[in-house]
């Protein structure tokens, strides 16, 4: 249950922060939204063509596992920027504010979610200790 609930956690995290960096470059609720929604939801469901392209390769270049593993963390990274910046400009119209918010939104994330992951540790921590106080 705490896991689902973490989980749950970390994606409204993710697209607070993206709706709200999005709101701030353009002052659109609208396009705040766009970006906590869309973006997502284009990753979601592209990311099983990307995988299974990645799965195919390493059945095949077994002998190169971490040379293709390393290229396929860095093919995976170019695509959410890629599909990041797509959406960002069809919504603005913009290629340097989509190209902003495709590069400012990971590192936000990468800021944000340390502490988030952090709090949930506590929490985890605050109820086992509960759970071991009621069964002693």
């Amino acid at each position: 249950m705490i896991v689902a609930a973490k989980k749950i956690s970390q994606v409204g995290t993710h697209m607070a922060i993206a709706f709200s960096l999005m709101y701030v470059v353009t002052g659109s609720v609208a396009f705040g939204g766009l970006a906590a929604i869309l973006e997502p939801v284009i990753n979601v469901a592209l990311l099983p063509l990307h995988e299974g392209f990645w799965r195919r390769l390493r059945a095949r270049t077994a002998a190169y596992a971490q040379a293709v593993l390393a290229l396929e963390k860095i093919s995976q990274t170019l695509f959410h920027f890629v599909i990041a910046v797509a959406v960002m400009y069809w919504a603005t119209g913009s290629l340097a504010l989509g190209g902003l918010v495709a590069v400012l939104e990971p590192v936000l994330n990468v800021i944000a979610l340390p502490f988030h992951d952090r709090l949930w540790e506590r929490l985890e921590a605050r109820l086992a200790a509960n759970a071991q106080l009621a069964a002693a």
